[in-house]
């Protein structure tokens, strides 16, 4: 989070909030001007709170903060990862937990992950309604899912953080193949 930046102004500082009699202490100028670069980042972040709320404009630090408060699992910074592609992530949070578990909000967190590859869902389940006791089951008697991405060069995208991904997505009782193709346009 916010730490002393050396060299930041405060917005406020604490010698002008003190009466005039004050404004001649040698000492007692330079302590508040000791306190003003403790507290300038911490009034500067108050005062850039919506800022700091906002994914879009938020400080990479608070971005990771952000993920946490609406439940987004971010990779480092360190990774491939761009940073629009976190933002857009921790941006679309609320969408993505309206479709968690549906071939809709997988798709999409598949595509925030490739940077727009296509992919191709495919499940084995199906549902069926009937009135007649011991109507057979549709699909398999495991739920599997199949997600085939196409992307440019299949050896450059990090596969665990994918797998990572849908089995975070898909429902906890399904399993899944993931398949790369090459071909992807990028």
């Amino acid at each position: 989070m916010r730490t002393a930046v050396p060299g930041l102004p405060s917005p406020h500082p604490l010698i002008d909030l003190l009466p005039a009699v004050y404004l001649e202490h040698d000492f007692l100028a330079r302590f508040l001007a000791a306190l003003d670069d403790v507290l300038a980042p911490l009034l500067l972040s108050v005062d850039n709170l919506p800022a700091h709320l906002d994914p879009r404009l938020a400080p990479e630090d608070f971005l990771h903060w952000l993920a946490g408060w609406v439940a987004v699992d971010l990779p480092d910074a360190s990774s491939a990862n761009p940073l629009d592609q976190r933002r857009a992530a921790v941006l679309g949070a609320v969408a993505g937990h309206r479709t968690r578990g549906t071939v809709r909000g997988l798709s999409e967190a598949l595509r925030l992950e490739t940077d727009g590859a296509p992919a191709e869902i495919t499940e084995s389940g199906g549902t069926v309604w009937s009135t007649t006791p011991g109507t057979p089951l549709p699909g398999t008697r495991r739920p599997m899912i199949t997600v085939r991405i196409t992307v440019a060069d299949p050896a450059r995208v990090n596969r665990a953080r994918l797998e990572e991904l849908i089995t975070a997505e898909i429902p906890a009782h399904a399993g899944f193949t993931l398949e790369l193709l090459p071909g992807g346009a990028r």
